[in-house]
């Protein structure tokens, strides 16, 4: 216990506290709300908070909230979102815990050894990307996806952060963040039908404190890992 108190900072730990707090009251007085939401979106905090240490358990609590997010998405239509966590974030969640595995930083097993982006890869996943958005924009508007182009938004912005956290980038953080700001701007849009959304939303808020955090955490880990 006083091993896991101690590994996070204590501002990691009053960030974590915070986005909990936040969502548990949003949840409280969110109405008739969903369970699912809730449970998503603590699993979502806690996951960020251990990718942003580069541990790889934050991939595997990815993949439980990916499951969660995907269910709540469906529900509301955002074919989007549901197949985007379905088909890219899990998959990717399980091919970054192999590759974070394999690359660990020396005499530090539970921290992933940052890499250096190359002009090659930022061209690769950027054509990737294109292509992708491009699929999903038809695939979507073909299943009458609300907020089509928002939802075709996010899936570019979780591609690259997808890829960005599978190549052991910083630079992930700055596509989850992007990411985030789409999401609150989708999921507002269902709370003013449905309070029962309202938890979805301080979870983004939640989710783009934490990845700011996790872009500033993995540059300064960088620097001691060079």
């Amino acid at each position: 216990m006083k091993k896991l108190l101690n590994y996070l900072s204590p501002f990691e730990w009053g960030l974590w506290l915070t986005s909990v707090a936040a969502i548990a009251i949003s949840f409280t007085f969110g109405g008739a709300f969903h369970i699912l939401t809730l449970i998503a979106s603590l699993l979502g905090v806690t996951a960020l908070i251990f990718i942003a240490k580069g541990n790889v358990l934050g991939q595997y609590l990815i993949i439980v909230f990916s499951i969660l997010y995907a269910i709540v998405s469906y529900e509301q239509r955002y074919f989007g979102e549901m197949i985007t966590y379905v088909g890219m974030s899990l998959p990717s969640a399980v091919v970054a815990c192999v590759t974070w595995l394999k690359n660990p930083v020396e005499g530090k097993k539970s921290e992933v050894k940052i890499a250096t982006m190359t002009g090659k890869k930022w061209t690769a996943v950027s054509i990737a990307a294109l292509l992708v958005t491009i699929i999903f924009y038809f695939i979507l508007a073909a299943l009458h996806t609300n907020n089509l182009i928002v939802s075709t938004v996010s899936v570019t912005t979780s591609f690259f952060a997808s890829m960005l956290l599978i190549l052991r980038s910083p630079y992930y953080a700055v596509a989850y963040a992007a990411n985030d700001i789409v999401l609150i701007a989708l999921w507002t849009a269902s709370s003013f039908v449905s309070l029962a959304y309202l938890p979805m939303v301080v979870c983004f808020l939640a989710f783009l404190a934490n990845d700011l955090y996790g872009f500033y955490s993995w540059k300064k880990r960088q620097k001691t890992q060079l």
